[in-house]
């Protein structure tokens, strides 16, 4: 398939050749390792280098054996879904002595090996890097012993570190997210969704306690992405007389007619005295207090087990890739550094000021300094407490600013898992801020036929967790009728528009904004929240309702997957939906480990598709049994789903056989996944406040008057930084045609999925990560949040 042009091709620059690379995971295992381990292997053997397995840990590197192997492509086949560590893992007493690092630095010795990939917590890492310090005088121990020859000291004088942060807490500073956080999440929700069920047809009290003995990271996503109505935390602990502010709030929202409470509290939970809050402890209160039928729920280890999310997979895919490329690159000079992510983009960071970091957060948890640690935690941490405090703890109205502004709020275009939970949030920040909320029901076509009235702070409990539109979406434009939404506008007096939705939306506040030019009452704050599966959108890599496809398709692939074993050779054509835009088959394409992803932006031709057939027809003839074709619904006129299935149901005979799949509106349904929660949460949090700013700033002589480009926006996510981008700067970088953004981010992760499927394939790594520093607080631009 045609690549797009790189301003670097890595294996012609940064050749791994006569270099031994070894991977392990370390510490408790986490959802996501095998996916980062299956990279780094196939990165590894990509270039040249020599790759091998450490089994069980830094124990399987002091015994070492059979427990340093050297890892095969076929090694890694079919390991991507499957939770845990199939490496093993295992914390090792041994390691910390100083004789127990000499046994493995000659373990590694004997093996040629002076490239380490580290996945594990901050302990795991400071061990490596305790290791990476002491290497050359472990060498000199070595020959004086008599174990390696003298030469061997200069040959294999430095050894080389990069960490990948697998753990489900999130605890590490410097990265907004961990492998494993995401699927824990998962699991949590899961089992809130299915709690909440039960205990409304049973008016019940639910207290469930989640992982977290130092982090309160899940416990706050969670309660965020559930709606919780009270959440404890050991970094933020409640004043004192929390008990009785925390009954006053559950005993609230029952007599609004609320059939359940859930409250969820991190296992470190603490008082403002250090003294534990646990579960049982809070349990025994709302019964002693409020005498309402609870019960308590702890998860345990249910959320480090299961499959890996889709943005696990991707996360780990990305970073194994990005730590091979980190060791190529290093010299005896470079620190150890960690790969992670921050916003969307790869970063890469001084290993010990990441640990250094993170041992602060707890330090100032024991010096009851709480404002700092939450500070130090960084900015996604602090964004998250502040948004929840704002949704969750619900102002008297005597304490609420008064601004008699109405705000209105619609879904346009498709439905998108995760558009009630931006609706909810939308209209609870803005009563906070004094608003009088209305909403609209159907979009557009609802607006002009007068569907609309006022919802309150109630009225919206409850929907961060539906799927779909409660409030009614339509792909209904407003230029045809302008004049009937401008008075409606007229007759609700609306002075601002919140709209979340995909294309149809920014095309609609592009018809807006041109009529202006006729009607005042468009002349008003409108902002724009990105909502679609297809990730369409320009102005934003991410879109509201795209994660929860992706691990739609990327489950269904899993099982399609599974179907197929233990039988002949089969191949699986999928087609997925998105429209023009590949996203959807790309991404999930790295999710699910696909060997092809034909897409629109990428123009293929039937040379592409015979060259596909005999790669795969080279791979069946070895162990590999299953192979995985994506298909995005509109990627060419002419090779439909139907003809790439019978050309490779032709081509593959006596090979394999082929079977198709179109996955169609599944992708569009389901509950959203806590990525789409959160991320319509917070960005929608984030588009309200811009609302209240800019009606304020544009009320003159007892009207609001906004005409200027920059008061009709849309609130993108572009790479690390949420940006307010007036819609109409937004035309030449779009597509009308074919409905998608000229210049789309994830283009550059197609060549990851490839390589990971053993293509030949040029790789542009100017975008990779440079090394940087641990920044304590960005700056508020550069407050992305995004990544949960």
């Amino acid at each position: 398939m045609a690549q797009p042009d790189s301003k670097k091709i890595f294996f012609e620059n940064l050749s791994g050749a006569g270099k031994a690379i070894a991977v392990l995971t370390s510490g408790g295992d986490a959802q996501g390792m095998n996916a980062a381990v299956r990279a780094v292997v196939r990165m590894g053997l990509y270039v040249g280098a020599k790759v091998y397995f450490i089994h069980e840990g830094y124990q399987g590197m002091v015994d070492g054996g059979e427990n340093i192997k050297e890892a095969t492509w076929e090694s890694v086949s079919s390991m991507l879904q499957v939770g845990g560590t199939v490496i093993g893992s295992a914390r090792c007493k041994e390691f910390r002595s100083h004789e127990g690092r000499l046994k493995a630095a000659h373990n590694l010795v004997q093996q040629g090996i002076t490239n380490l990939c580290v996945i594990g917590g901050d302990g795991s890492l400071t061990g490596a890097n305790l290791f990476r310090e002491e290497w050359s005088g472990l060498l000199g121990e070595l020959v004086e012993q008599g174990l390696i020859e003298a030469d061997a000291v200069q040959k294999y004088s430095a050894l080389h570190i990069v960490g990948m942060v697998g753990s489900i807490d999130n605890d590490f500073c410097g990265t907004d997210m961990t492998i494993g956080t995401d699927s824990a999440l998962h699991r949590i929700i899961e089992v809130v969704d299915a709690i909440m069920t039960t205990a409304q047809s049973h008016q019940r009290t639910f207290v469930l306690e989640v992982m977290g003995r130092h982090c309160g990271y899940l416990a706050l996503v969670s309660a965020l992405a559930c709606g919780a109505d009270w959440v404890l935390i050991p970094e933020m602990p409640p004043e004192d007389g929390w008990e009785d502010k925390m009954c006053q709030k559950l005993s609230a929202t029952r007599s609004r007619g609320t059939r359940l409470n859930i409250i969820i509290v991190a296992e470190g939970a603490i008082d403002r005295h250090g003294k534990p809050i646990t579960s049982g402890i809070v349990k025994d209160l709302v019964v002693k207090c409020l005498g309402f039928d609870t019960r308590v729920t702890i998860l345990g280890h249910v959320q480090r087990g299961g499959t890996p999310s889709a943005f696990d997979r991707i996360l780990a895919s990305r970073m194994g890739v990005e730590a091979v490329l980190a060791l190529l690159e290093t010299t005896a000079n470079t620190p150890a550094c960690v790969v992670s992510l921050c916003g969307n983009q790869s970063v890469r960071l001084p290993l010990m000021e990441c640990v250094q970091m993170t041992q602060e957060v707890q330090r100032a948890m024991d010096g009851k300094r709480f404002e700092e640690a939450v500070k130090l935690r960084g900015r996604s941490f602090e964004n998250n407490l502040r948004t929840y405090k704002l949704l969750a703890h619900r102002k008297p109205e005597s304490e609420l600013p008064i601004s008699n502004f109405n705000v209105a709020v619609l879904n346009v275009g498709a439905p998108a898992a995760g558009m009630n939970a931006a609706v909810r949030s939308a209209v609870r920040v803005g009563i906070s801020e004094g608003h009088k909320m209305f909403a609209v029901s159907d979009g557009f076509e609802g607006f002009y036929k007068g569907q609309i009235k006022e919802i309150k702070w109630a009225d919206v409990g409850g929907w961060t967790g539906q799927g779909g539109s409660l409030l009614g979406t339509k792909r209904t434009l407003p230029a045809k009728h302008v004049d009937k939404i401008a008075e409606q506008m007229r007759k609700h007096n609306i002075n601002a528009l919140l709209i979340v939705g995909g294309f149809e939306a920014f095309l609609s506040l592009l018809e807006l904004l041109t009529a202006r030019g006729k009607y005042d009452e468009f002349c008003v704050p409108m902002v724009m929240v990105p909502a679609t599966v297809s990730n369409n959108v320009p102005g934003s890599d991410l879109s509201i309702g795209a994660d929860t496809a992706l691990n739609a398709i990327t489950t269904t692939c899993d099982r399609i997957k599974q179907s197929a074993s233990g039988t002949k050779r089969r191949v699986f054509i999928i087609e997925t939906m998105g429209g023009y835009c590949g996203y959807l088959a790309s991404v999930g394409g790295l999710a699910a480990g696909a060997d092809a992803a034909y897409i629109f932006e990428e123009p293929f031709d039937i040379r592409d598709l015979q060259a596909n057939v005999e790669h795969l027809t080279e791979k069946m003839k070895t162990s590999i049994q299953r192979g995985l074709v994506l298909r995005n619904e509109n990627s060419n006129e002419n090779y439909t789903t139907d003809f790439i299935y019978q050309l490779y149901s032709e081509e593959g005979k006596g090979v394999f056989d082929s079977r198709k799949n179109v996955l169609g509106h599944m992708q569009q349904g389901g509950a959203p996944s806590p990525f789409d929660r959160n991320f319509g949460t917070k960005i929608s949090a984030k588009a309200m406040q811009w609302v209240t700013k800019k009606l304020v700033e544009t009320f003159r002589q007892g009207r609001v008057f906004a005409n200027t480009e920059d008061s009709c926006c849309l609130l993108g996510m572009r790479r690390r930084a949420l940006v307010f981008q007036p819609v109409v700067q937004l035309k030449d970088e779009t597509d009308f045609v074919h409905r998608i953004p000229k210049e789309q981010w994830w283009l550059k992760l197609r060549p990851l999925m490839k390589i990971l499927a053993k293509y030949k394939t040029s790789y542009d790594v100017s975008d990779s990560g440079q090394l940087e520093h641990v920044v304590r607080n960005r700056p508020k631009e550069l407050d992305a949040s995004v990544a949960m």
